[in-house]
């Protein structure tokens, strides 16, 4: 199972913080996080992706069967980004490998080359797109073109669904309008939502016409 997922930067701020396991204390949402990036941003460029903590003495603070209590971190650092997830032996670190990978592709697809930035202004969005990858723990979904598509219909439902019932709003987004860089040709999902001016625009010329 997975227990934890989080992303930091490389100043051990938190971008994403998400626990599949109850904690025992409100307080360890940060403590933990903090702990595990102290330990993996000291470890060298070429050490393993894959480490054991029992000094962390995770299984205590995690409400979670003692039994298993083999936790294990696997991370991968890309650029300015550390994605870690916490998982126990039920699970192939190898496999985590590969998965942390299908999540970066497709934050890469969501934003069109994903940043830091994005992680800040757009959090609500990367907890989607996680969530169609994990539940509860377990893995939902790997393959990288089916997780952009259903993401791709959850943002525009969502869009679609707030246009509709306020429209002067913005049609912004990760997925609205313009690509990040300014290129208006690339085409997405909610291209054709109106936005403010467009609606003035409509209701000016058809009042001028009367």
């Amino acid at each position: 199972m997975i227990h934890a997922v989080f992303i930091f930067n490389t100043s051990g701020t938190p971008r994403l913080t998400k626990f599949y396991s109850p904690l025992k204390t409100p307080d360890l949402t940060t403590t933990i996080p903090q702990r595990i990036f102290k330990l993996i941003s000291s470890r060298p460029q070429g050490a393993c992706n894959f480490l054991d903590v029992p000094d962390l003495d995770l299984t205590s603070q995690l409400n979670i069967d003692r039994s298993d209590n083999r936790l294990s971190i696997v991370y991968r650092n890309y650029a300015t980004l550390y994605f870690v997830f916490v998982v126990d032996g039920a699970e192939s670190e190898l496999g985590i490998l590969d998965l942390i990978q299908v999540f970066v592709e497709s934050l890469d697809r969501a934003f069109r080359n994903v940043c830091e930035l994005d992680l800040v202004f757009h959090f609500d969005e990367v907890h989607a797109i996680l969530a169609e990858i994990i539940q509860g723990g377990l893995v939902l979904e790997t393959n990288v073109g089916e997780i952009s598509r259903m993401v791709e219909e959850g943002f525009k439902a969502r869009k679609a669904s707030y246009a509709a019932a306020n429209p002067l709003s913005l049609s912004g987004g990760v997925m609205g309008g313009m690509s990040r860089g300014g290129n208006s040709n690339v085409n997405t999902p909610l291209s054709g939502l109106q936005t403010p001016i467009g609606w003035l625009t409509e209701r000016i010329t058809g009042f001028n016409a009367r």
